[in-house]
């Protein structure tokens, strides 16, 4: 049985694409669709291979992010 889907926004890690972590854009079919926190090029995942992201991992992902925006490379 599949989880049910998280909140948009949500931080996730898929554990498929070594740990990469994303943020939880909705569902495709039978897919959920990440984005990379720091924007770009959403990608699809099976349920399965997504676990919440762990603290440590949101924060290197939001320090990144503004670290992005403050050299001018996402809004």
């Amino acid at each position: 049985m599949e989880p049910p889907p998280p909140t948009v926004g949500t931080l996730l890690v898929d554990t498929s694409r070594g740990n990469r972590v994303g943020e939880f854009r909705g569902v495709a079919g039978l897919y959920w669709s990440l984005r990379p926190v720091g924007g770009g090029i959403e990608w699809e995942v099976e349920p399965r291979h997504v676990r919440p992201a762990l603290p440590i991992e949101q924060l290197r992902a939001r320090t990144a992010r503004a670290n992005a925006r403050s050299r001018g490379e996402v809004l």
